[in-house]
């Protein structure tokens, strides 16, 4: 049968969450292991290389209710992405935060944090029941995979909370389609989505040196990657939700945050060497 499951090994004397599933196959079986840092404290600046998309994730702080949804494919950086927003939410109110996870995947003494176990059949349902008896701020779902746990987003939400959860979805419009093909009304949509963050992770060089940075650039210990966003919220979302025709409100995508990186040098044109690629251009924009 497939499995998963998660365990905590020292790497370099630092704590690492290592995420693993396995996949059987006839004649041998396949594992997988996601490898999330523990210690390593992630501001929103440090999110993006655009001051006006860092500047967008923290106006998305100021909501106290609501829906936030965080998509993109596996690997994506959602999780990152989730658990800085979060910790910058309850450092800014000091925010009773509450975490409905499977499994946790990456331990926070600030967080009331709850794992699933479906096998002791204690389902997102139950852990929710659980965490409205607590008093919670901001709750945390882990991933909206199926009817159920889109509807407990739902309504966690329309009950005054700030929810915050990730969808595996290629754009932020397409995680609205994807609540809707989950059985969302497009009403309960309006009442409690208040931003939608779609996000990949591409790989950065530095515009001054390529990739090597000479001794004493000043770009030096900026990270190898990093992530390209598009945001949508306020007057666009509130048109896509509004609209049934098939224009797109006015926001940037990823792809124009692609073209902005590499006319600025800091995004390689092209594929990286090796396996990682820096990213895919949809088929329409080849």
């Amino acid at each position: 049968m497939p499995q998963s499951g998660a365990l905590l090994s020292m790497i370099d004397h630092d704590p690492v969450s290592l995420r693993t599933s396995t996949l059987p196959t006839p004649n041998r079986e396949s594992l997988v292991i996601r490898l999330l840092p523990q210690r390593k404290n992630i501001t929103l600046d440090d999110l993006s290389l655009f001051k006006e998309v860092t500047a967008s994730l923290s106006s998305l702080l100021n909501y106290e209710n609501g829906l936030m949804l965080i998509s993109g494919p596996t690997g994506s950086g959602k999780t990152t992405t989730l658990y800085t927003m979060l910790s910058a939410l309850q450092k800014r109110y000091n925010a009773r935060v509450i975490t409905l996870e499977d499994p946790i995947e990456k331990e926070n003494e600030a967080f009331l944090q709850m794992e699933i176990n479906e096998k002791a059949k204690f389902t997102y349902a139950d852990g929710f029941k659980a965490i409205l008896r607590h008093d919670p701020d901001i709750v945390m779902i882990g991933e909206i995979r199926d009817e159920e746990t889109a509807k407990i987003a739902i309504r966690a939400s329309l009950t005054g909370h700030l929810v915050l959860s990730t969808v595996h979805a290629s754009s932020a419009a397409g995680t609205i389609q994807r609540l809707l093909e989950l059985g969302i009304p497009r009403f309960d949509l309006k009442e409690t989505l208040v931003g939608v963050i779609a996000e990949r992770l591409v790989g950065v060089q530095c515009p001054a040196c390529g990739a090597v940075c000479r001794p004493g650039c000043k770009n030096r210990s900026h990270p190898k990657r990093t992530a390209l966003f598009e945001i949508l919220a306020g007057m666009p979302l509130h048109d896509l939700l509004t609209s049934r025709n098939n224009h797109r409100p006015d926001y940037k995508t990823i792809e124009d945050y692609l073209r902005e990186g590499i006319a600025k040098g800091w995004i390689p044109d092209g594929l990286s060497k090796g396996r990682e690629r820096v990213y895919d251009f949809p088929k329409k924009l080849d």
